[in-house]
């Protein structure tokens, strides 16, 4: 009995092992909300258990409806993060759709669900043990087992990694909630930075070009860019952006009618298109290649039910946007459209009261003409104007040149 255990390289695990390893798995969920340190230390645990030469921990991301490698136990940074299954593809994906495990002692690539990876040399080891993690009946992960040379995986082994597997599954899901939890922080104060800058006496351009940078930062897009409408040519401008692409800061401006961004504008609802090399109303989607640009989500900028702009964001690699995604640029936007109003208004507020100042001192010229001349108000305001029109210089400049000169003459 003992010669054909040895023979099949099989691993009992005793009781007390066990017991040792669930303690130490129960430590490790008690102790950790850092995701990455209870993945690697879960690793390091089922390692040990099972005298394993590889151990991969697949999560499923919500986002890419995908299995994403998320831990291993030889070095994979590169790999971490970027390798992914659709649920269904390969071994892995196959055991998160139907929920079992999987035990395959020799040969496990040339198992017929078997998805090759070239970037992992551990998919040409022989034996093969994937078991699904499990929270609430769904499965949110994977953990595959391997060894280099022929393994049969006896069924304690199987059922110990399929506890580990389900004691985890809670602390992932907390961990997760946790990791939302500092992301929406982060996202608040971002929020908090724009509405300061907003309250602030900087100029337009600086707010805008704060705004972009922040969202940039706070949606890990490639480019963010503000562009505001010009009623008079009806089309879209790039106010403000954080790219450091000539290429894209000097492309043209965008027509409203007909484009992705002035619909946005037009239904005053954001837009999100998965890839703009594919869209048609986008107009530069040889820019898009060149840029290496895929999704986009664009947000109009909506002040006293006016859409007077648009915020758009542009990821890299083709990406899902969210709903709390959206919500968030919404509300930058909100914030931006806020401030490009307010500037505006001070703006007219500061022509109004440079108009008021200009006709007070011509009014006072055409009394000081009236009173040196016996001229009538009409005949005083026609020689100001004929003054400006001649010397190219504004009526307010006349108007002060003549108070100066009467301030002269009184002075004498």
């Amino acid at each position: 009995m003992v010669r054909k255990k040895e023979k099949n390289n099989q691993l009992n695990i005793s009781q007390s092992q066990e017991l040792k390893i669930l303690r130490k798995i129960v430590e490790i969920t008690n102790s950790q909300l850092d995701l990455t340190v209870v993945l690697k230390e879960v690793v390091g645990v089922m390692t040990g258990a099972t005298k394993a030469d590889s151990v991969f921990i697949y999560l499923f991301d919500d986002k890419k409806k995908r299995l994403v490698l998320m831990a291993s136990k030889t070095p994979h940074k590169k790999e971490l993060g970027k390798v992914h299954l659709k649920t269904g593809e390969g071994i892995t994906g196959w055991v998160a759709q139907e929920n079992k495990p999987v035990a395959i002692k020799k040969n496990a690539y040339k198992d017929k669900r078997f998805k090759n990876f070239d970037v992992l040399p551990e998919d040409r080891y022989e034996a093969f043990l994937s078991v699904p993690i499990v929270h609430k009946d769904k499965a949110i992960g994977v953990v595959n087992v391997q060894h280099k040379k022929v393994h049969e995986y006896a069924a304690n082994t199987v059922s110990l990694i399929t506890l580990i597997a389900k004691q985890i599954s809670g602390v992932i899901e907390h961990a997760r909630l946790f990791e939302d939890i500092k992301q929406k922080a982060l996202q608040f104060d971002s929020l908090v930075k724009v509405s300061q800058s907003i309250t602030s006496e900087n100029y337009l351009d600086e707010i805008l070009d704060l705004i972009v940078v922040v969202t940039a930062e706070m949606l890990n897009s490639k480019i963010c860019s503000i562009m505001l409408l010009d009623e008079k040519q009806n089309e879209l401008f790039i106010k403000a952006s954080q790219s450091l692409s000539l290429e894209y800061q000097r492309k043209p401006n965008v027509k409203a009618h007909g484009s992705v961004a002035g619909e946005a504008m037009r239904i005053k609802k954001p837009i999100t298109v998965y890839d703009v090399r594919k869209e048609e109303k986008y107009g530069f989607r040889d820019l898009a290649v060149r840029e290496n640009l895929t999704s986009m989500l664009s947000v109009p900028m909506v002040v006293k039910d006016k859409a007077i702009g648009v915020i758009n964001v542009y990821m890299k690699n083709p990406h899902t946007f969210t709903q709390d995604e959206i919500d968030v640029l919404q509300m930058v936007a909100n914030q931006a459209a806020v401030a490009v109003e307010n500037t505006h208004l001070m703006k007219e507020a500061l022509k109004a009261k440079e108009a008021l100042k200009t006709r007070k001192l011509i009014e006072r010229a055409k009394g000081i003409i009236m009173r040196l001349s016996h001229s009538t108000e009409e005949e005083a305001h026609k020689l100001i104007h004929k003054k400006s029109m001649d010397s190219c210089k504004s009526m307010k400049e006349i108007a002060e040149s003549i108070i100066l000169m009467d301030e002269l003459q009184k002075g004498k």
